[in-house]
């Protein structure tokens, strides 16, 4: 493109061609090309694939997601899921927040760390009046998380993470595993729980006929784990109720059973889950329409976007990957239709 003299500013500018975009090296339907096979495929493979720069690729895609976010429409949001990614080694997290309305599923925002300055960053960025009507909030149960969204989604109906919760258990049923493993072990006793972590964290539907058989057996014994294997799996009846009442009866039964049961990595759990009662039981209330696990599908998606390219150079990179391939971001025109 030509440098010109402009006869307003008396300056010297770059022409403007309706094929290219400021000092861009490549033409608008280039980019919007590259960037497309970007979504499909590693930029470094797109690269190699049309004789290109990995640099060119970063491009085109830069200019494609920046030309999104300033276009896109963010309308109605009536549910949001907050949750948390490592991107790299050394405790490094991304905040992500992603829109789960029923029939609408998108990356909104994304953060850097996991920390209640990165999350407020949301808040600043979509403005008041989108966060008044947000009707739906799903999170884990991070306590800076909560706190937050107490004080900006005051009027929204809180979710737990349904996910986070049987997370949890299951790794406090695994502490208990591991303790009287090794005790057993001391004492010189048949070590009867070799072996068997994942025959007690995965559900009993999901066992072979092998598996149902030495679990069956494992059963038989008193001990610490099989109580808290089975408080495990009768907790698992707290998701099949559909009233928040009845719900709310089975898991302060429920709590009190634990309680007295003398495993405190299993009484840990059910303090939390009487701090956070409320919470869980949203879930009932919002009619079990919102959960999450949208949330957890998106993860799964942002993760597969980072392994597919071995992990990005900068946190920049990824911001834009992620938009890219999460954001469903309205595109430039073009007078191409490649695919």
């Amino acid at each position: 493109m030509r440098r010109v003299n402009c006869r307003r500013c008396g300056g010297v500018v770059v022409e403007e061609v309706p094929w290219g975009d400021g000092k861009h090296t490549l033409t608008k339907a280039y980019m919007l090309f590259l960037a497309r096979w970007a979504r499909r495929l590693s930029w470094k493979e797109t690269a190699q694939a049309f004789r290109t720069s990995w640099e060119k690729v970063f491009e085109a895609v830069e200019h494609v997601v920046t030309w999104g976010l300033e276009h896109r429409r963010l309308g109605q949001i009536d549910a949001i899921g907050v949750d948390e990614i490592q991107y790299a080694k050394g405790h490094k997290y991304l905040t992500l927040v992603y829109q789960i309305d029923i029939g609408v599923t998108r990356l909104l925002w994304v953060g850097k760390e996991r920390t209640i300055e990165s999350f407020q960053g949301f808040f600043t960025a979509m403005g008041e009046e989108i966060i008044s009507k947000i009707v739906f909030v799903c999170s884990d149960m991070w306590e800076p998380y909560l706190k937050l969204i107490r004080e900006k989604c005051s009027e929204a109906l809180h979710i737990l993470d349904r996910f986070h919760i049987v997370a949890k258990m299951n790794k406090a049923l695994d502490e208990v595993r591991a303790e009287e493993s090794r005790r057993l072990r001391s004492e010189g006793r048949q070590p009867v729980l070799r072996k068997s972590r994942w025959l007690l964290l995965r559900r009993s539907e999901n066992l072979d006929l092998q598996e149902h058989f030495r679990l069956r057996d494992l059963l038989r014994y008193n001990l610490k784990t099989v109580r808290a294997y089975l408080l495990k799996e009768a907790f698992q009846q707290l998701w099949d109720y559909n009233s928040a009442a009845w719900a709310g009866k089975f898991l302060d039964e429920w709590c009190h059973q634990t309680m007295r049961s003398r495993i405190e990595p299993m009484k840990k759990i059910a303090r939390s889950l009487r701090q956070h009662r409320e919470l869980i039981l949203n879930y009932f209330r919002a009619q079990k329409l919102i959960s999450s696990g949208v949330v957890e599908g998106l993860n799964n998606k942002a993760k597969v976007t980072m392994r597919k390219s071995y992990g990005f150079r900068t946190y920049r990179v990824l911001e834009l990957a992620l938009y890219h391939s999460l954001g469903k971001l309205p595109e430039p025109e073009s007078t191409h239709d490649f695919f």
